[in-house]
């Protein structure tokens, strides 16, 4: 296995974690907000704000991982995307920027400011779709390239299906990913009225979810014939991602096993997005960038893989004492303390 491999390979690990950790976090900003908006925040608001409580400020520790690494592992990315990627990723950094500031403020100011929960709740459905613009992009077909000098085609980004359909699968994912975890959390609690409020929430959102994922494939064929095809030869992986995601579908509908059911969630995503890195591979933007035409030296790499391997052995184990000391403390989750 060469460094390149190594590299993209511990870089996709993070952003994988980022997606698990953020989706959670998105969706349930955007849970809390609704709530309000239904009255239903009687019934599942302080099981959200729990969780969110201890957690909100290490969500994007994984996204710093990820872009540290991504520029210190491949530089020429900073300045393809760094360039094209000017106003979407201000705007994702604006979103983030107000969703931070409603944690401030809901802490040490305000509080049930119905203003600042909308704003809150909607960062969770714009952010995860400004990001997923990332991906439309690498994929090709959005970028020009003059004298060297990128330049981002807007007018065929936003008119594309393939983007709306990569919009569509964030904002999908994002509600299913929360509201099963917040299912098995508000069943961690003891708490039924919310856990069958959520439970009815990722039931919704299922379904969405992988009509969404169809819907992505089919316009993948049509844009990146070359991607697609790659796609098809894993194709075993997306059928095991598949399974799991029946697996979960099925604990939830029986009201069992609801630990189990995240977990089957979690293997579900992971052998889809797998499947997708692996058969993106080795491009970081069709069709001019691949993990071997930006790869740093040598040393630098070496470097680099074991900087990230010891912050994952020490991230790791920061995660399950802050699961074990507060998330799923039996007094915390049950709001005794």
């Amino acid at each position: 296995m060469t460094l390149e491999i190594v590299g993209i390979s511990v870089l996709w690990l993070f952003l994988f974690g980022y997606i698990i950790v953020a989706s959670i976090d998105f969706g349930a900003g955007f849970f809390s907000a609704y709530s309000e908006l239904a009255n239903k925040k009687h019934v599942i608001h302080q099981i959200i704000q729990r969780y969110l409580s201890p957690v909100w400020e290490v969500t994007n520790v994984f996204l710093v991982f990820f872009f540290v690494g991504m520029v210190g592992f491949f530089p020429k990315t900073a300045y393809y995307y760094g360039t094209i990627l000017l106003v979407p990723a201000s705007i994702s950094i604006i979103l983030l920027a107000i969703r931070g500031s409603y944690y401030a403020f809901s802490t040490y100011g305000i509080k049930d400011n119905k203003w600042y929960m909308f704003l809150y709740g909607m960062t969770g459905v714009f952010i995860p779709a400004s990001l997923s613009i990332v991906f439309t992009i690498s994929e090709g077909g959005f970028v020009r390239i003059n004298d060297g000098e990128p330049t981002l085609l807007y007018k065929q980004l936003f008119v594309s299906p393939f983007t709306w359909s990569v919009v569509l699968l964030s904002l999908t994912s994002v509600l299913y990913i929360s509201a099963n975890f917040l299912t098995y959390y508000a069943n961690a609690a003891g708490d039924e009225r919310a856990r069958e409020l959520l439970r009815k929430y990722a039931l919704v959102w299922s379904g969405p979810t992988i009509l969404s994922a169809l819907v992505i494939t089919y316009q993948l064929n049509h844009h990146n014939v070359e991607h697609y095809t790659k796609m098809m030869d894993v194709s075993w992986m997306f059928v095991v991602s598949f399974f799991f995601f029946l697996v979960s579908l099925y604990l939830l509908v029986k009201k069992r096993y609801f630990g189990w059911s995240f977990i089957s969630l979690v293997l579900q995503y992971a052998f889809a997005f797998y499947a997708y890195g692996i058969s993106h591979y080795p491009y970081l933007l069709y069709p001019y960038l691949t993990i071997y035409d930006s790869f740093t030296n040598k040393t630098m790499a070496t470097a680099l893989v074991i900087a990230f391997i010891a912050g994952l052995f020490l991230l790791i184990p920061s995660l399950v004492l802050l699961l074990k000391l507060f998330l799923f403390d039996k007094k915390y989750v049950k709001g005794q303390i």
